[in-house]
Order: C-alpha cells, then sequence, then structure tokens
C-alpha cells in the first residue's frame, strides 16, 4: 500500500508554473518534494553553491584530525602541540574565510 495515496491537482498560470519551477530548480529538490515541504510549513532556500559543499568538507576534515589529536594525547598522555597549533590556524583561517564568503562585515561600533 502507498504512504502517500491522497492527489491533489490544481491548475497555474504560465507566470505562476514559471515562477515554481525557478523555486524548485534552485531549492535542488523535485517539485512533489518541493510542494510537500511547503505544505509543512518549511522555508526553503536556493541549494548552496559547489564552494559550501567543498568548505563543509574542509570543515569536517579539519575536526577529524583534532579529533585524532585528541584520541593520541588521550592515549600518550601528552599532546603534540605543533600539530594542534597547525590545526587551529587552519581553523582560524577557515572562519575568516567563512566570514568574507557568507556572512556579513561587522559594524564597529
Amino acid at each position: 500500500m502507498r504512504k502517500r495515496n491522497v492527489q491533489i491537482l490544481f491548475r497555474l498560470t504560465e507566470e505562476e508554473a514559471e515562477h515554481l519551477n525557478e523555486l524548485v530548480r534552485k531549492s535542488g529538490r523535485s517539485k512533489e518534494a518541493f510542494l510537500r515541504e511547503m505544505v509543512r510549513g518549511y522555508q526553503l532556500c536556493e541549494k548552496p553553491d559547489p564552494e559550501f559543499y567543498k568548505m563543509m568538507r574542509e570543515l569536517s576534515a579539519i575536526g577529524n584530525r583534532i579529533n585524532q589529536l585528541a584520541v593520541k594525547a588521550n592515549a600518550l598522555g601528552f599532546v603534540d602541540t605543533p600539530m594542534l597549533r597547525e590545526e587551529a590556524r587552519k581553523w582560524h583561517e577557515f572562519q575568516i574565510e567563512i566570514r568574507k564568503r557568507y556572512l556579513l562585515p561587522r559594524r564597529s561600533s
């Protein structure tokens, strides 16, 4: 038995259909998934650009390396300070890059 067994049909003007198709394209979802999420009250936004995914992979890699340093420190009883400083530097540079790309500049008071 189908989970979704209620079918709803409705008509749109050409302009409404074009607008819907543009929103669907920007979301990166199927039209059906897009409309279901809208019905549930989700506020949809555009699919992130490929650079966003690259940055998330880098963030994950930094986190993995820091976790490996923590495991090593716990097992050996000391911290590899040069490696920790290098990862902290990479994290700081990463934060700066994210702010430049995705956040508005901070206003000085």
